[in-house]
């Protein structure tokens, strides 16, 4: 056998056993795992219950709404008809303009003022290293952990005696307790993840503190600022116990007049009442809508990797 022939021998031998690994290879049976009894029933639980607990929200939503533009409803599946004088009639009954004018005013401050004061904080907090540091976060937070009762109470006797209760200033002051600690506790960790070598780097390259902080230092905090602006602004609208303790006739936010106009005293149409929910129910996801085109709150850890 010549070594042309020994060659062609081996290649052809070589040929066949990757065919034949190839084969083997490809009728070697797929094991299918398949899930086991228990888990499945445990997905049945889980979605059963997001599945109820949703209907159960749109369902009494729907209710709501519904009442709020029927004629009559009692005892039938549908009203008797419909119509719109129900928000009309509440617009001008609990001078709704007035009201929503005074939400807007202490929202925007508080959100406002909790930013620009509760950003330098959690910067301090998150840079510097000191004796006491977690006692210092721990009495920043305190607000957060304690029920608005157990300070409100206190706090609205205060603003009592100092003139400050029924104002437009003493709600803004109220409201303000419990959101810059909120800013505090978003901004703090989202600090942390920014490089401070950025800021070595920028002081090498000639940047004095207020070009670190406008080219370098607030782009990065922008997302954050705004996540924590959405919290903030989503919590003072529904903060209903310090706004109660501390408003006045001319200084209710929504929450606090569809409480008043639940239970004070008088004879009022359900669905006059069934309207202003509608109305603060509407005007509440309207903002949140707008603050979401502007901001992601989960999206917090990616964006800061972006920028960096």
């Amino acid at each position: 056998m010549t070594a042309h022939q020994r060659n062609a021998a081996g290649l052809h031998a070589n040929t066949s056993t990757r065919d034949d690994s190839a084969t083997n290879t490809t009728n070697v049976p797929r094991v299918k795992t398949r899930a086991s009894v228990p888990d499945i029933l445990w997905k049945v639980i889980v979605w059963g219950g997001v599945v109820f607990f949703l209907l159960n929200v749109l369902l009494l939503i729907a209710t709501v709404g519904v009442n709020s533009i029927a004629t009559r409803w009692f005892g039938t599946p549908l009203p008797q008809g419909f119509t719109l004088h129900w928000y009309a009639q509440a617009w001008r009954d609990f001078q709704l303009g007035s009201v929503l004018w005074v939400t807007f005013e202490v929202v925007g401050a508080v959100v406002l003022l909790s930013i620009a004061l509760g950003v330098p904080a959690a910067y301090a907090l998150a840079r510097a290293q000191f004796p006491g540091k977690r006692i210092c976060m721990f009495v920043f937070l305190l607000p957060l952990m304690v029920p608005p009762v157990t300070y409100g109470i206190p706090m609205a006797t205060a603003m009592y005696q100092t003139g400050l209760a029924g104002t437009l200033t003493g709600v803004i002051l109220a409201n303000l307790v419990p959101a810059l600690p909120f800013v505090i506790l978003v901004m703090t960790p989202f600090i942390e993840q920014i490089d401070p070598n950025l800021e070595s780097a920028a002081r090498i390259f000639g940047a004095n503190t207020l070009r670190y902080f406008r080219y370098v230092l607030l782009p990065l905090l922008v997302p954050g600022m705004l996540a924590a602006g959405l919290l903030v602004l989503v919590r003072t609208i529904g903060m209903f116990e310090l706004t109660f303790f501390t408003a006045g006739p001319d200084t209710q936010t929504l929450v606090v007049a569809l409480y008043y106009a639940v239970f004070s005293t008088g004879v009022r149409a359900p669905q006059s009442i069934d309207a202003m929910a509608m109305i603060y129910m509407a005007i509440t996801l309207a903002w949140v809508l707008v603050a979401l085109q502007f901001v992601s709150p989960t999206q917090l850890v990616s964006r800061v990797k972006e920028q960096r």
